[in-house]
């Protein structure tokens, strides 16, 4: 009984055997799994008792295939079927149909997927091909919040969020953030911040990539500056100067409408009496130009910087201008969380009478991260 299970035992070893894929490297070594994928500069194994290989391309010198893989020259040829080795290349058997087996030298793979890494890669490459509105969208939420109570009552809260849609032909971003603080120390309470900024741009890449075209739509409202509401529309050009994985540098310029809406309200008299003056309420419309440069940079496996500054010169009312610069260093945590630490600038040449020109945030605080952008 004993030799019987023996026996079987040995069959079953010897079945599961002819049935791994196998890999000859250089030096001799045999390893035996099942290939899972490659790119011309390594090769995934995954081995059952040794888990997931990665594999120097130059290392290798044979390769048997117990099942179909799918191979990708650099010419963009497709071969499928069995793999073996022959004289130092390799050799695909493909359909009964085609009963001549395809050559390819080791250099000119560009990559090898199996069955179910293929399916996914196809799928994928289809859906970048066509890709309908509800696909590539991500985004982050970050969030910021200060409280004091005792012999001071203040609350600070922040928050902005944004979210981008990007394919390799254009790329659509939603934003926006909000800013309140308020000090009730000493009664009335006092509201010494709120303002919210929110927009929408689209860019669309022409010429290989390297040029795009944009435009946009921004809305702010600022109570301390007496902001109703700041109307922007515009577009242009830009260039992608830098654009790898981990680094993008654009530069962009363009024309803008700008309608600015201030409401009316009492500002110290320098010269009393009266005490307080009314400043009337205004209405400004613009025409401006638009130049700017947007910087993206992954700085190391779990930090990133982000950083947009624009500037408007009016075209309207020559010698007026205004600047916004953003920028965002985060740090992350977990997949989805991260700390994030914010800093912002709006400045206009032309605050109402009494007022400061300059509206500077400096934030701190946790970001979360949402949904799966284009690979």
């Amino acid at each position: 009984m004993r030799r019987t299970l023996l026996t079987v035992f040995s069959l079953l070893l010897l079945v599961s055997s002819t049935r791994a894929d196998q890999v000859v490297l250089k030096n001799g070594d045999r390893l035996t799994g099942k290939i899972v994928s490659g790119d011309g500069k390594t090769l995934l194994l995954k081995s059952e008792f040794a888990g997931d290989v990665t594999i120097q391309w130059d290392a290798i010198t044979d390769i048997e295939s117990s099942d179909n893989i799918h191979i990708t020259l650099k010419d963009g040829t497709h071969l499928s079927g069995k793999v073996t080795t022959q004289d130092g290349k390799f050799v695909v058997a493909g359909a009964p149909a085609a009963p001549t087996p395809s050559v390819a030298a080791k250099e000119t793979i560009a990559a090898v997927r199996n069955d179910a890494v293929q399916h996914a890669f196809d799928v994928e490459t289809e859906r970048m091909a066509h890709p309908r509105f509800t696909y590539f969208w991500n985004g982050t939420v970050d969030t910021g919040l200060a409280l004091t109570r005792g012999n001071s009552e203040t609350v600070n809260f922040t928050l902005a969020a944004k979210a981008i849609r990007e394919t390799p032909r254009d790329k659509l971003t939603v934003y926006g953030d909000y800013i309140f603080a308020n000090n009730s120390s000493i009664p009335p309470s006092v509201t010494t911040a709120n303002a919210l900024d929110a927009g929408i741009r689209g860019d669309l890449n022409i010429h290989s990539g390297r040029t795009f075209v944009f435009a946009l739509a921004d809305f702010q409202t600022n109570q301390l500056q007496h902001l109703d509401l700041r109307s922007v529309f515009g577009g242009g050009f830009g260039y992608h100067l830098i654009k790898t994985a981990n680094t993008t540098f654009d530069l962009f310029g363009g024309i803008t409408y700008d309608r600015d809406s201030f409401g009316a309200y009492n500002t110290t008299n320098p010269a009393p009496p009266p005490i307080l003056l009314l400043v009337p309420s205004s209405v400004q419309n613009s025409a401006e130009a638009v130049v700017g440069e947007e910087f993206d940079a992954k700085l190391s496996k779990r930090t990133a910087l982000t950083e947009r500054f624009s500037f408007y010169p009016n075209l309207s009312h020559t010698g007026d201008y205004r600047f916004q610069l953003d920028s965002t260093l985060s740090t992350q945590v977990k997949k989805w969380l991260s700390w994030q630490s914010t800093l912002s600038d709006r400045y206009i040449s032309y605050p109402p009478v009494g007022l400061k020109a300059n509206d500077l945030l400096l934030s701190t605080g946790l970001r979360v991260i949402w949904g799966k952008g284009k690979q």
